[in-house]
């Protein structure tokens, strides 16, 4: 919120101070007691700690040595409904003292002589003050009044909502102890979503430095702050916890609710596009190692890299479910599609007998990643160009075919691999028949028994329906 420098208390001429009386009366949220009669006044009891030289010389509402009568009177606006009498009942007076009176600057200013009152010479002087007609609004004038006697305000501002309710009228009577007490207890305790309405609603009536410390708690230092800390979650949740499971949970629920989908895209982005890179870095060096040293330091590398590339990819594993989830997914699918040269390295380790013993997940993790993007694509939740789709299936599929083919792997894949051949063939279903005619020759790999591939017999009696029965051009209008 910016606040306004035209709507800052003037704390010395009194025409500033009268002019906010009627503004922030609409910011006042009242407590629930009723008003007080003028005996019920003059027996409250006064439960304040008094430490200074005010309560030894005067006391609140003190008929006997007061100099000052102050009536506090419900002011009518042209909605209310009340007659006159009632709203006469409903005044209070209580008996007070200039010179602590003073110490709220629009009392010091209507006791100057620049507006000094008429002062019948058998009595004390008679001043009127209009509150608001809200309830509790005449109980939170008489606290602020009363706290002109005391110092010490703990007792009476001890929770936040005490610290609101006296803070627009410690504003109106320019009260500056009383103000500068309730707006550092709300400095220094949590609010409540409604309490945090209502210090949002008052922090245009403070001066700068008295709302820079309210302000900075719910202002974000910079425009991308909130990409920011999701970005330093998503690290956390992959990179920090042993406990993974858990913490990634809740980040996942928290992404789900957040408020932009185009932020949490971004984030979502880099973090996919950064693992990613680890594990194509990790297999081209597995792939390709350097072989100096020793036997023992070259395996141990190896194992590394087969370590880092399994991390890293659960991590891709993860981040595509959650942007499946936020129908961001289609950033994920488009750079899946183009990976060429990442597809032909996982074809060399996947026939690499090595990768048994170091890290047997890994293709299943894989085979994953991808069956969940294909999958979405072929649900239609990702809606991807023809030219993304095609190389997604054109890439990916012979890192099907190896796993199918490497009989170790497909043993503990079978019901993964079956799953991402029909995907792939809905896939190719929904592209050019010449496109389809190249791919699907590279499919009769799917085929384990002439009963056991009815996918396949499928997408391929669709092939030929369309190829040998096309639409007549005619016929179409």
């Amino acid at each position: 919120m910016t606040v306004g420098g035209s709507k800052k208390r003037q704390r010395v001429q009194h025409s500033a101070s009268t002019s906010r009386h009627s503004s922030i009366a609409a910011v006042i949220d009242c407590s629930s007691l009723p008003d007080k009669s003028l005996t019920e006044v003059s027996k409250k009891p006064h439960t304040l700690r008094r430490t200074t030289s005010f309560s030894s010389v005067a006391a609140f509402n003190d008929a006997s040595t007061a100099d000052i009568v102050l009536r506090l009177f419900e002011e009518v606006t042209p909605f209310d409904s009340s007659d006159s009498d009632s709203l006469t009942s409903s005044d209070v007076q209580i008996y007070l003292h200039s010179h602590v009176l003073r110490r709220s600057k629009y009392f010091a200013a209507r006791l100057s002589d620049r507006w000094q009152p008429q002062k019948d010479d058998s009595g004390p002087l008679r001043l009127d003050f209009g509150v608001p007609a809200a309830q509790g609004s005449m109980d939170n004038h008489l606290a602020v009044l009363e706290l002109l006697y005391a110092d010490d305000m703990s007792d009476a501002i001890d929770n936040a909502k005490a610290a609101l309710d006296l803070l627009p009228v410690a504003l109106k009577f320019l009260f500056e102890d009383c103000v500068k007490s309730c707006v550092r207890f709300l400095e220094a305790v949590p609010w409540s979503d409604e309490e945090e309405k209502r210090v949002m609603g008052l922090i245009p009536f403070l001066q700068e430095e008295e709302s820079r410390e309210l302000l900075a708690r719910v202002s974000p230092g910079r425009n991308d702050s909130c990409e920011e800390m999701l970005q330093g979650l998503i690290l956390a949740a992959i990179h920090n916890y042993p406990n993974m499971a858990f913490v990634k949970a809740f980040v996942a629920r928290l992404m789900k609710d957040f408020s932009s989908r185009e932020s949490a895209k971004r984030v979502l982005k880099r973090a996919f596009e950064t693992s990613l890179k680890v594990v194509k870095e990790s297999l081209e060096e597995y792939s390709s190692p350097d072989f100096r040293g020793n036997h023992n330091e070259t395996e141990a590398i190896q194992r590394l890299n087969l370590h880092t590339a399994m991390t890293n990819a659960k991590h891709l594993s993860w981040l595509v479910e959650r942007m499946i989830e936020l129908r961001v997914a289609d950033v994920a699918v488009a750079e899946w599609s183009e990976q060429a040269s990442f597809t032909a390295d996982l074809q060399r380790t996947f026939r690499d007998d090595a990768l048994r013993g170091i890290v047997p997940g890994f293709p299943t993790v894989l085979l994953r990643c991808t069956g969940k993007l294909a999958n979405a694509v072929a649900a239609g939740s990702i809606l991807a160009t023809k030219q993304v789709r095609k190389k997604l299936i054109k890439n990916w599929l012979p890192v099907l075919i190896v796993s199918k083919d490497h009989s170790p792997l497909f043993s503990s894949n079978k019901n993964l691999c079956m799953e991402l051949e029909e995907t792939f063939l809905r896939i190719i279903s929904t592209l050019p028949l010449s496109d389809a005619q190249e791919l699907l020759q590279q499919c009769l790999s799917f085929t384990r028994n002439v009963d056991d591939c009815p996918h396949l017999f499928r997408a391929f009696n669709t092939w030929f329906r369309r190829a040998t029965h096309p639409p007549q051009p005619e016929k179409l209008r």
